[in-house]
């Protein structure tokens, strides 16, 4: 099945050229650009793609309100931030606003195909170890309120509890099969209940809501 791929950043030359990288790839096809946020918006609602790489500073209207437009129009597509270095608040803020993960600008032609592979599928976070140093690094500093409460972590069982805080120390689904000793197939059912419960859109928010909640300490 081919991943379609709506590409958002003011910059010509990044969109023109993440577009003849991706399209060189058999089982990705980008079927559309933005030069800004609202562009974003409205092609997503026009297009349907699968994975929407998102700058986040853009004029009229910035990557992080973009996201949170896409989220709440509850659009099926992933966002995919894009930055130009991996500790940035601001990457921070659009996970927090429903993006899937960030892929940094400089990555390669594989780094590429690969992330949005990642994030089409759902199934793992995005470079998981950046990911989770970014997510403890401004957790504990942010002052926003917190996505969810104690008291919906108490909706989940046991095992839930315990594959939400493997999820947001980073392990992908095979990872957490083998830690406790299960078939992959019911780590991948444990993670649909988890993010039905929480009202959460996949692993990268599963693990947002982990922190933000105090269910595993920045550390």
């Amino acid at each position: 099945m081919t991943i379609r791929v709506l590409i958002v950043d003011d910059q010509m030359m990044v969109r023109e050229g993440f577009s003849v990288l991706l399209n060189a790839m058999p089982d990705i096809e980008v079927v559309g650009e933005a030069v800004d946020g609202r562009g974003a918006v409205e092609q997503v609602a026009a297009l349907r793609p699968d994975v929407v790489l998102m700058d986040i500073r853009m004029p009229e209207l910035n990557g992080i309100e973009a996201t949170r437009e896409i989220v709440a129009a509850d659009a099926e597509a992933k966002v995919l931030v894009l930055t130009t270095f991996d500790l940035d608040e601001y990457v921070y803020q659009a996970l927090r606003a429903g993006a899937s993960g960030f892929l940094l600008k400089d990555a390669s032609a594989r780094q590429l195909a690969e992330g949005v592979r990642v994030v089409a599928s759902g199934e793992a976070l995005l470079a998981p170890t950046v990911t989770k140093r970014l997510i403890t690094e401004f957790a504990k500093l942010s002052d926003t309120p917190r996505r969810g409460s104690l008291s919906q972590v108490e909706e989940l069982t046991e095992r839930e509890t315990e594959v939400l805080v493997l999820i947001a120390q980073g392990l992908s689904n095979a990872e957490i099969a083998s830690r406790l000793v299960v078939a992959e197939s019911t780590i991948k059912t444990h993670v649909s209940r988890i993010l039905v419960k929480l009202g959460l859109r996949d692993r990268t928010q599963a693990a947002v809501f982990a922190y933000e909640t105090g269910l595993v300490r920045p550390g």
